[in-house]
């Protein structure tokens, strides 16, 4: 039970993601913070769309009290004022990173859910805020962070693999199908990337002057610790060759929000962003171990 807890604040940039990844930078950019919750909460991994003229905000909420992430909704409206916020995505596992795109006239979301063992996409049958389960998508391991991406007639999935620790950071894995529900093949080099500064998916891709650009996480040093963006100069059933091409910076000027970054998520006219602090604390220690007593003394299933 570590002293220090991570804690995460998700921003609205006002630029595109195709200009700040060409830029290798978002300073300068007007941000909008999303709200900070109760001590030893966060909300973290936004993602967004728009519709209706309106901005539909996904993004986890967490509690260290019970760390189980569930997925809200954050809805603004055209000038970036938020309206509402509501809870969208409840499982009996821990869910993040919701990963929410159109395809085929419908509204998908493909949430880290490694704790359930495998990946589930849901599609939504009442926007926004009504959801149901889709398709298990089954791959050569359980994934974590799993990124779609329709390129060339196929979709591709990124994604890193929940095998142990040190995987989850540094072995991106791929696979492709036909079809978004079904179908899917790992490829043959998988893991096709092993380094914890650029493997694990952190948001959505982009085709910039003609290559794929994959943001990914740079774990190197801590969990999150910043955004690289992986150009993948050949991507095909049988072939992966990528290099990292540069990392984007978060703004100055952050404090304390300043020990990470570790999603970039494309919305049109704007990027979604989150920073990290982390908070060294007794009090934290203190729910860790209220947290687990309880668990260790909770009445057995029969």
């Amino acid at each position: 039970m570590p002293l220090r807890k991570d804690i995460w604040r998700p921003a609205i940039v006002e630029r595109r993601m195709s200009d700040i990844v060409a830029a290798g930078s978002i300073e300068g950019a007007p941000l909008r913070w999303l709200p900070a919750l109760r001590p030893y909460s966060f909300l973290a991994d936004p993602f967004g769309l728009w519709r209706d003229d309106r901005f539909h905000l996904f993004v986890e909420r967490f509690d260290y009290r019970d760390r189980r992430g569930v997925i809200e909704l954050i809805v603004h409206d055209a000038g970036l004022t938020p309206l509402y916020r509501c809870k969208i995505l409840s499982e009996r596992w821990h869910l993040s990173y919701p990963f929410v795109f159109e395809a085929e006239g419908q509204i998908w979301m493909l949430p880290e859910a490694h704790r359930s063992g495998g990946l589930t996409l849901y599609r939504c049958f009442d926007f926004p805020d009504r959801w149901q389960r889709a398709a298990r998508i089954e791959l050569d391991c359980v994934p974590v962070d799993a990124t779609p991406f329709w390129h060339d007639g196929l979709w591709w999935l990124f994604y890193a693999a929940a095998d142990d620790r040190h995987s989850k950071v540094a072995h991106l894995h791929v696979a492709f199908s036909e079809r978004l529900t079904d179908g899917w093949r790992p490829h043959p080099a998988n893991p096709v990337r092993r380094d914890p500064a650029s493997a694990r998916p952190g948001g959505t891709p982009i085709l910039l002057d003609g290559r794929i650009m994959l943001p990914v996480q740079d774990c190197s040093r801590t969990y999150g610790g910043g955004i690289a963006m992986l150009a993948i100069e050949r991507l095909t059933p049988d072939d992966f060759v990528a290099h990292v091409e540069r990392s984007i910076a978060p703004p100055a000027g952050l404090h304390p929000f300043d020990e990470g970054m570790h999603t970039l998520s494309a919305a049109g006219e704007v990027t979604l962003i989150d920073v990290k602090r982390t908070m060294l604390s007794l009090h934290g220690l203190a729910i860790e171990a209220r947290r687990e007593t309880q668990r260790l003394f909770a009445p057995r299933r029969r």
